[in-house]
């Protein structure tokens, strides 16, 4: 009696918090305890939809334990943040899906040059303006995450982009980065020459043939159809007066690895790290995958050549995966000190850093990638555009678009 009884207590004294909507959560430390005047801790439940970033799984829920537990110690709230990981494929169409039916999380990720207008527009942006976090941002990003003057997401992956390239299989064959598409020929032909394959093909998900759609049209949008978007808004453009763009996609496509389908982007990574091919038309957001597969695997970012201008070949700048605020949460406070959290001074060099992702807050001291700086001589010297404002639903469109016409033009590849 007396064994029984000494176990029940045993057992009333702990007690743990668990929680998670896809299979993984983090939880506060120390739930047990009570603040120094003795009250019992707040209990806070968060609800974080990070679509596409599943990849990043382990640094987001090391990261969110100690904000529960920053949060416990500070404030005395028990915090409890549920993840969500959907992929990039479904993610935009489940989050407005939640959003129409007031399923909200509290925070979730978007695309910033995408989706900020019409999730703006929609009053599902809450103004963090006010919040610390807005003063630590990089003028240069946070003008990319404002709109009406507002700041209303937090900067994760801030991008210089264009196609990936092999150094090593540059550097042995005395290639350089072609800024033409005559020259890119020449590339190819040196590369299929020497029985290596130009092009690393990866369209088992249909974003990834999309990337096409922002690298062209951002090219020529910023050299010979400076008005392309616009009237495309207007209803007044066709893409046939694009059709300049074709040229480097059907080089890519007839110079590319097989069984495209059959490969996605973990695969793609994988057999990119292991120099099956010498080019990947791909963003330096798979840097953590592609050094997971070959930690001494060395890449480069160069702008694709979309015809003969070579004013015409810039990278894309850009802000992609950034973090928002429901303005229907229930947990405003909690939320809001999660996004600060986010660019914590100390705490967000390391988060950003383990990701591979660019330093986006004043406060961030980690020294950039190569492939940073590889992309930064073309922005330094005027070689860039901003990333085209193209809805979603058209760069949905478009990848499933382009994966039929790959498979049109190359059958039994």
């Amino acid at each position: 009696m007396k064994k029984a009884l000494t176990m029940i207590i045993a057992l009333s004294m702990l007690g743990s918090t668990v929680a998670c909507s896809s299979g993984q959560g983090t939880s506060s430390a120390g739930e047990n305890s009570t603040s120094k005047s003795g009250d019992a801790p707040k209990k806070v439940e968060l609800k974080v939809f990070l679509g596409g970033l599943d990849r990043f799984r382990d640094q987001f829920e090391k990261y969110f334990a100690a904000f529960a537990e920053k949060e416990k110690k500070e404030k005395n709230i028990e915090v409890t943040i549920n993840t969500e990981y959907p992929g990039s494929d479904n993610a935009t169409q489940i989050l407005k899906t939640r959003l129409a039916t007031g399923d909200v999380p509290d925070i979730f990720s978007l695309h910033a040059v995408n989706d900020i207008p019409d999730y703006y527009k929609a009053g599902y942006l809450e103004d963090l303006t006010k919040q610390p976090l807005s003063d630590k941002l990089i003028d240069g990003i946070k003008s990319l995450v404002t709109i009406d003057n507002k700041v209303v997401a937090v900067p994760l992956e801030s991008l210089s982009w264009g196609y990936l390239y092999n150094k090593k299989i540059f550097n042995d064959l005395g290639i350089k980065p072609p800024s033409t598409l005559t020259e890119m020929k020449t590339v190819v032909q040196t590369l299929n020459d020497k029985k290596i394959k130009p092009f690393m093909l990866s369209y088992k998900e249909s974003w990834i043939p999309q990337l096409f759609l922002p690298l062209t049209i951002g090219g020529l949008g910023n050299s010979s159809h400076k008005d392309f978007v616009d009237k495309m808004y207007k209803d007044q453009g066709s893409f046939a007066e694009v059709k300049d763009m074709f040229g480097i996609i059907d080089l890519v496509n007839s110079n590319g690895t097989e069984r495209a389908f059959e490969v996605g982007n973990d695969d793609g990574a994988a057999d990119f790290a292991a120099g099956k091919a010498a080019m990947w038309v791909q963003g330096p957001w798979d840097a953590d995958s592609l050094l997971k597969a070959n930690s001494k695997f060395e890449f480069g970012v160069a702008p694709l050549p979309i015809n003969d201008d070579p004013n015409a070949t810039q990278i894309n700048v850009s802000v992609s995966t950034s973090l928002a605020m429901a303005t229907k949460t229930k947990n405003k406070e909690v939320s809001a000190d999660l996004l600060n959290f986010i660019l914590d001074d100390q705490a967000s060099n390391e988060l950003y850093q383990g990701m591979k992702f660019n330093p986006v807050s004043k406060n961030h001291s980690f020294k950039p990638y190569p492939w940073v700086e590889d992309a930064s001589v073309y922005v330094n010297k005027g070689q860039a555009f901003k990333d085209p404002q193209i809805p979603a639903a058209v760069k949905d469109e478009s990848g499933k678009a382009l994966q039929a016409y790959y498979s049109k033009k190359n059958v039994r590849r």
